[in-house]
């Protein structure tokens, strides 16, 4: 073990006084490329980040029924579950698409519109300069980069302004065709109920009473002294032994399309809600500002590596000169 070590501090010690030996190129070199990279960092577009913080909404509608879950109340903020699917939305082309078209990223990142590729190179700036991650907390954090920082605040503002406009459409394409069908179904109960409710009134046009009333009519023929009285009396019996049976089904079946429309107003009054309310599904934290500092290229760090990977990569470059040497001396 011990001339393990011994070893490994003849090498050490031997690789150390190497490069004392070839200090003044490894100097030199690493010197130009020291300048090089702080020229080249020098002459990189500053880039800037906005950042813009918002929590998802735990609910999306307001719940008629008296059976409403406390927990998906308006105010309430939404969980693990509604943050991640409130990142799938900011990910999505719909916000893309409209993020493009608003700034017109495609002439900002300079890309052709008759470039073959276009819409994947589209792509791929927007990918790299738009970022949403859900934080520990349960909050969306919306990154955006760009050269411009007021352009950079402007994109992160209008995603946060988006995510409403892009979800309720989200929405409506499922809870329109719902509240039509609930409409129609309304509309022909109600229509029902009318149509009932018109022959009930001519029935009764013709002297048909309800069941109590018929009752009375048997009892008020028997007390009646006079004559015409008592004919009239008799006539409107027989009209309501002809269609007392009729008049009773009719109202119990109006009494039915009335207690279903009742029950119905509570499904429709929420398909109505749910189609037609604009709903805001966020509350923001924070809103992007104009950033007053670069975020990229951190020139410190560029000249940094590039002097150590420099240097590394010459001394490296320097034993393998001086190895083929050795080898071409012994050949």
């Amino acid at each position: 073990m011990s001339e393990e070590l011994k070893e490994i501090e003849n090498t050490r010690q031997n690789l150390l006084v190497y490069i004392w030996q070839k200090r003044k190129i490894l100097i030199i070199f690493t010197g130009i490329v020291s300048v090089l990279s702080l020229g080249a960092s020098l002459m990189m577009t500053p880039i800037y980040r906005s950042t813009a913080v918002v929590f998802p909404a735990a609910t999306s509608t307001v719940s008629f029924s008296e059976q409403r879950n406390a927990k998906a109340a308006a105010m309430d903020f939404g969980e693990e579950e509604h943050a991640e699917q409130l990142v799938q939305i900011l990910q999505s082309s719909k916000i893309r698409d409209k993020i493009v078209e608003r700034f017109d990223l495609m002439n900002h990142y300079g890309i052709s519109k008759d470039d073959a590729n276009k819409h994947y190179k589209l792509i791929q700036k927007y990918n790299n300069n738009f970022a949403f991650v859900r934080t520990r907390y349960g909050s969306i954090q919306i990154d955006v980069l760009d050269r411009d920082p007021e352009k950079a605040a402007a994109m992160a503002n209008k995603i946060v302004d988006l995510i409403d406009t892009v979800k309720n459409e989200m929405v409506a394409e499922r809870t329109l065709p719902a509240f039509g069908i609930n409409k129609r179904k309304k509309e022909q109960l109600e229509k029902d109920r009318n149509l009932i409710l018109a022959k009930l009134d001519s029935l009764s046009s013709l002297g048909v009473m309800s069941l109590d009333g018929r009752t009375n009519l048997f009892q008020a023929y028997v007390d009646a002294k006079n004559p015409t009285e008592k004919a009239e009396l008799r006539r409107t019996i027989d009209v309501n032994l002809k269609h007392g049976s009729t008049f009773d089904g009719l109202e119990f079946i109006r009494n039915e399309k009335i207690m279903q429309l009742e029950e119905f107003q509570v499904s429709y009054e929420q398909a109505e809600s749910d189609a037609n309310a604009q709903f805001n599904h966020k509350f923001v934290v924070e809103k992007a500002v104009v950033a007053d500092k670069k975020d990229r290229p951190k020139r410190m760090i560029i000249v940094l590596l590039s002097t150590i990977g420099a240097f590394v990569f010459m001394v490296f470059l320097l034993l393998i000169r001086d190895r083929i040497r050795e080898l071409k001396r012994l050949g």
